[in-house]
């Protein structure tokens, strides 16, 4: 019966995200299936023809499954976006299941090309986005199991398990590759690094506290 009701609500925020305007273009075709073959670059990936696509080509199976959470932020994400399923090409949506253990976090990202809708399967979370500058206004609710809430495109966000039980949640998205950047990862963690003098400056902080934090990523 769990189970149902997870396909269920999957099937649901797919359709949502299908009628809403999705960040890529319109199809021009029935489909367009990724063909992993060629070599051509193009803003997306190239069509294998026609003759050669099989049911395959538009299936994923293990959403099911729970994301491994032992982690330092307890959380694990499973996408199912064009690299999983290569028929998503062209059609402007994907998935992606959340995990939280015990206070996990999904912590302060952007997707820059995908607006994100999110319903919780299981648990409790706290989430939140910020709108962009001047403002930075914090908008934030607490979600419990059938809630659902709107992250706008390329705003930054975040979902916490503030509970001691494991949570699940499961997320639609309007770009069959919606991206993400970890906000810590990104300015902390990047190759080459960003120089302490710039992050420093940024943040207000001495070198030493850069440093320290730089040393976590």
């Amino acid at each position: 019966m769990a189970f149902r009701a997870f396909l269920l609500a999957a099937a649901l925020l797919a359709l949502t995200c299908f009628h809403a305007t999705a960040s890529d273009p319109s199809l021009l075709q029935d489909f367009c299936v990724v063909d992993k073959m060629s070599k051509a670059r193009v803003n997306g990936f190239p069509c294998k023809e026609a003759k050669d696509v099989v049911a395959e080509d538009f299936f994923f199976s293990g959403l099911h499954l729970a994301g491994n959470t032992t982690n330092k932020q307890g959380s694990a994400v499973t996408p199912v976006n064009v690299a999983q399923i290569a028929g998503l090409n062209t059609m402007g949506i994907s998935l992606a299941r959340i995990d939280y253990a015990p206070y996990g976090l999904n912590p302060p990202h952007i997707h820059p090309r995908g607006t994100e809708i999110l319903t919780v399967l299981e648990g409790s979370l706290y989430v939140g986005f910020v709108t962009s500058n001047p403002d930075n206004k914090l908008f934030t609710k607490v979600l419990n199991k059938g809630d659902v809430f709107v992250f706008p495109e390329g705003l930054i966000h975040f979902q916490f398990n503030y509970g001691t039980k494991n949570a699940v949640a499961l997320a639609g998205l309007s770009s069959q590759n919606p991206g993400v950047i970890t906000v810590a990862n990104a300015v902390f963690g990047s190759t080459p690094s960003i120089t302490d003098d710039i992050l420093a400056k940024a943040f207000q902080v001495d070198k030493v506290t850069v440093d320290r934090i730089q040393a976590q990523f």
